[in-house]
């Protein structure tokens, strides 16, 4: 019982360890850096430059496209971190057998998967952070008008991304097949994100089936609450939906060898 107990109570201590050596290992990827803190604001940047996307449109209610892009490019770095550098990272640790090791040893595997839940999730709020900045400083984008909905809805968004990450690591055997799986998924939420078009200028009939996606709910989500509204419910609940079946899934699914 008492060697229980202290295992437990250092559980915290083990966690906070593997955190560090993660953060230093996920700093010397330049890679994993670009892509989720540097691309999204330099692909708004670069929507930014055009004039006819700083232009309001009546037809967008009077906001301009640039003011769309910025919930698209917060989505855009989660979407990276939870599809593009977190499975690659999981399915390596399990196929070297790091995972397997780890579990003969009083720091359990699963703090590894914390720690890098914890990493990704804070590198995606980092970007949104600077993409919302640049966008006010650089392009007179507003920020925010529900504060509170919005956090919400990034909040909901990051859980719902990591937990696909999660069942995408569970599914794949290799981190070849990872970063495959991760590929098709990648295309797919930048698509119903609004990287391409965005949502709120998509047909009706394709724009009420994309907003029962992850990630075409929380850009209408993000989106409703930059503009100063509570985001809608329907909104938010399938988000909450579909990070609860993902998670389950992820858990139900997920082997450490």
């Amino acid at each position: 019982m008492t060697t229980t107990v202290a295992t437990t109570a250092s559980r915290p201590a083990q966690l906070a360890a593997v955190l560090r050596t993660e953060t230093r290992l996920f700093l010397r990827e330049p890679g994993s850096l670009f892509w989720i803190l540097v691309f999204p604001t330099a692909l708004m940047t670069i929507l930014g430059l055009i004039p006819s996307f700083r232009e309001a449109d009546d037809a967008l209610g009077g906001r301009s496209v640039i003011d769309l892009y910025v919930p698209v490019a917060v989505l855009l770095a989660m979407i990276m971190a939870g599809l593009q550098a977190m499975p690659p990272v999981l399915t390596g640790y399990r196929e070297r057998g790091i995972l397997r090791r780890m579990s003969a040893t009083p720091v359990r595997p699963s703090a590894l998967l914390a720690a890098q839940i914890v990493l990704h999730g804070a590198a995606s709020l980092g970007s949104a952070v600077l993409v919302m900045v640049v966008g006010r400083l650089a392009f007179g984008v507003r920020l925010p008008g529900q504060a509170f909905g919005y956090l919400l809805a990034l909040l909901l968004a990051v859980g719902c991304v990591l937990a696909l990450g999660a069942t995408i690591c569970a599914l794949s055997r290799t981190s070849k097949v990872a970063t495959a799986v991760g590929s098709v998924a990648y295309l797919l939420m930048m698509f119903t994100a609004g990287v391409w078009v965005p949502v709120q200028t998509m047909p009706d009939l394709l724009r009420r089936i994309v907003e029962f996606t992850p990630f075409g709910a929380a850009s209408q989500a993000l989106d409703q609450a930059a503009s100063g509204d509570w985001p809608g419910w329907v909104h938010l609940g399938v988000m909450v939906v579909w990070t609860v079946v993902l998670g389950r899934a992820a858990t139900r699914l997920f082997r450490w060898e």
